[in-house]
């Protein structure tokens, strides 16, 4: 089952300056205006590593990494540990905490059934990170990963092991951040051997993951004999841990030839119940409303102040439409709004949602409603979040959900804790 170890971490010493100028989200939701402001603040943020621009931007990380490694702006870490990581946060009107440990975890390849993925994944974002690697030989950013701990065993350790002054803590503006070091060899062991029996269910990081397999056989092939490669850094959270958030991500829809609302809701006729509504802020409640019934609905905004409640009849039609799915895939909305709505009534097949032709998206409502009024986006799917029970049956059933069907809030900090691979 899943293998974790200690690490040295490498991390930002006292003279690159106060962690939270050093720090910054996942590369892959941050904007170039938002990268420039990070390296106006201090210019040894760690997105020099994580997002490197210019000619020739991998070679610029390594040789930046190789820098402040010689300068002693970052150091690894004297004795292995494991990190423990905490966010604090709000999210639908309440304060959440979600606390894990990051460590090191061997790399299995996913049809073993140790480690199991829940999304697809696009080939250019994985040859991006595959270039960085070869580059840096580093881990700048965690992979998420949740885990079934039923007697939450694991989370009680954690929270004796956290009790103390954090070695990092602050505010960034929206999430507080905390981190403590754990040195002690018998805790750590003591966690270790809890994961013995254990699968890991990613919840984001598909793409870095499989990176990090694709880096490992490179390494092999090159000769390198070493187990470094052969781990890659995680952050492990309790499935249950009650501080879990996953937002929606909504569905909009584009240049789409011959484009016909009416003809559109008169088909959703056949499997949903289509119920128009006045006023786009009763959007929100209704969809909850649903989401407490355990009902498959979203709501169809065309423009103007009405929308259209679509809630599926009858969830067993999925069977005739999926047979080849387990009863967890065939059950996510995105499934259905995916394949009854999208692909059935509108033409929009696997191939185009893959190459986002006519499909695009974004998990802020008001920018989806918006990108309509603007004659941007022809209409918008509005959706509920994914259940955390769902990620979980999706991926024990060995299958994948459609790309963009989780958002995981908050993001994981990226700069705190590094795995700097050795060989």
């Amino acid at each position: 089952m899943a293998i974790i170890k200690p690490f040295r971490a490498l991390r930002y010493t006292d003279q690159a300056g106060k962690i939270a100028e050093l720090t910054c989200p996942p590369y892959d939701i941050i904007s170039e205006e938002q990268r420039k402001a990070y390296l106006d603040e201090n210019s040894k943020n760690v997105i020099r590593l994580e997002l490197p621009k210019g000619e020739d931007p991998y070679g610029e990380a390594g040789r930046t990494l190789d820098t402040w490694l010689k300068d002693g702006i970052l150091r690894e870490d004297t004795q292995p540990g494991i990190y423990i990581y905490e966010e604090e946060f709000k999210a639908y009107g309440e304060t959440k905490k979600i606390k894990g440990l990051i460590c090191r975890v061997k790399l299995i390849e996913f049809d073993k059934g140790v480690i199991l993925p829940h999304e697809e994944t696009l080939s250019k974002a994985k040859e991006d990170r595959f270039q960085l690697m070869k580059a840096t030989h580093c881990n700048f950013s965690q992979i998420y990963s949740l885990y079934m701990d039923e007697q939450h065993k694991t989370k009680s350790r954690i929270d004796a092991l956290s009790k103390d002054t954090p070695r990092y803590e602050f505010f960034d503006g929206n999430v507080t951040h905390r981190m403590w070091i754990v040195n002690d060899p018998v805790a750590i062991e003591a966690i270790c051997d809890d994961f013995s029996m254990r699968k890991l269910y990613i919840a984001d990081g598909h793409h870095r993951y499989e990176t990090a397999l694709n880096f490992r056989n490179w390494c092999r092939e090159q000769g390198v004999i070493s187990p470094e490669p052969d781990y890659c850094m995680m952050m492990l959270v309790d499935m249950e841990n009650e501080g879990l958030v996953v937002f929606p991500t909504h569905r909009l829809i584009h240049d789409l030839p011959n484009f016909d609302e009416k003809k559109l809701l008169k088909d959703c006729e056949q499997e949903f119940r289509v119920t128009s509504y006045e006023g786009t802020d009763k959007i929100g409640p209704a969809l909850n409303e649903c989401y407490q019934k355990g009902e498959k609905a979203f709501a169809c905004y065309c423009g103007g102040e009405s929308w259209n409640l679509l809630v599926l009849k009858d969830p067993a039609v999925m069977k005739t439409y999926l047979p080849e799915k387990s009863k967890a895939s065939q059950e996510l909305d995105v499934a259905v709004l995916h394949t009854m709505i999208l692909q059935k009534y509108m033409g929009i097949d696997k191939e185009n949602m893959a190459k986002q032709i006519n499909l695009s998206y974004t998990r802020d409502l008001e920018e989806a409603l918006e990108s309509v009024r603007q004659k941007k986006s022809q209409c918008a799917f509005l959706m509920n979040p994914t259940r955390v029970t769902e990620i979980r049956d999706v991926a024990a059933a060995g299958e994948k959900m459609p790309q963009k069907s989780t958002y995981f809030y908050p993001k994981l900090i990226t700069g705190l804790a590094m795995n700097k691979m050795d060989f």
